[in-house]
């Protein structure tokens, strides 16, 4: 079975497989999965950076993608938007450092100021005022 899938507008239709990037692949199994969600028994989603290649309004348009799905599943993303981000339940930082000279990775769940400070990096701005401001907006819209 192929897929064939028109990625732009005056693009022709081509392979799924042959033309889509990951995020594209992303995109695409997270539109199937809004539609899919109220039929299916998959419990825990994972997508991995479903945000390549997006910012602004499109990332707040999948962040409420994935706010749906997660209303029926368990979902998992990793995410470099502040947008999307800003919409989970629970907020994980990953880093990474060397330890011993091996890169070892550490997860934190955050919280309260810890989490604002987290969006506003995000936004690309760990000292200014308007970032903060701007992650405390994406955070207070995404409880309402």
């Amino acid at each position: 079975m192929q897929f064939d899938v028109q990625l732009n507008l005056g693009l022709e239709a081509k392979p799924l497989v042959r033309v889509a990037s990951g995020g594209e692949l992303s995109r695409l199994m997270l539109g199937l999965k809004v539609v899919l969600a109220k039929h299916d028994a998959i419990a825990t989603l994972v997508f991995d950076e479903v945000d390549q290649g997006i910012g602004g309004e499109v990332g707040a348009q999948v962040g409420s993608a994935l706010a749906e799905v997660a209303e029926r599943h368990q979902v998992l993303v990793i995410t470099h938007l502040p947008q999307i981000a800003a919409r989970a339940d629970h907020h994980l930082v990953v880093s990474k450092q060397p330890r011993g000279g091996i890169a070892t990775s550490d997860v934190q769940q955050i919280h309260g100021e810890d989490r604002v400070n987290e969006v506003a990096r995000m936004l690309g701005d760990t000292e200014g005022q308007a970032a903060r401001r701007h992650a405390q907006d994406l955070l207070r819209k995404a409880r309402a």
